[in-house]
């Protein structure tokens, strides 16, 4: 794990990738869980049996599920041990170029893309790509935007 202990290490990083963590399989219940939870029960992410006569053969991760571990993957590669509060900002681009089947396996890296002074303190964008294993097209890439508050 990367420890940015001040915002000026931070800065240095810039451009640097960070990772990739473990890999962490994608499971049924994970997704059933996320359907309860957001109410998107669509049969290609809840109903194997339907599925498996799907486009994909069978139960797929919904793609904000997969964008949903983009904090876990962040706590896995890197913190920023500074005083002040992180705020999430937003996400920049988000993009889910391949999906993810249930039971496959993911892992993620970040880049710290840039760090910028904004009137409220830092702005930290940052890069995840979250790969699929075996699969050539990444299953999603972010720019998400953090507020680090002085």
């Amino acid at each position: 794990m990367r420890v940015f202990r001040s915002l000026d290490e931070l800065t240095a990083a810039v451009g640097e990738e960070i990772g990739p963590t473990e890999w962490m399989t994608v499971t049924q219940e994970q997704v059933d869980t996320f359907a309860e939870a957001t109410g998107d029960h669509q049969w290609i992410h809840v109903d194997p049996e339907r599925a498996k006569s799907g486009p994909f053969g069978g139960t797929i991760a919904h793609g904000y599920l997969t964008l949903s571990l983009v904090p876990r993957i962040a706590g896995e590669l890197f913190d920023l041990a500074t005083d002040g509060a992180k705020l999430n900002y937003g996400v920049n681009k988000v993009r889910f170029p391949h999906p993810v089947p249930v039971g496959s396996r993911i892992r993620g890296t970040v880049t710290i893309a840039d760090v910028s002074d904004v009137p409220a303190g830092k702005q930290m964008i940052t890069r995840y790509v979250v790969e699929i294993e075996d699969v050539a097209k990444p299953a999603c890439v972010a720019e998400t935007v953090v507020l680090l508050l002085g």
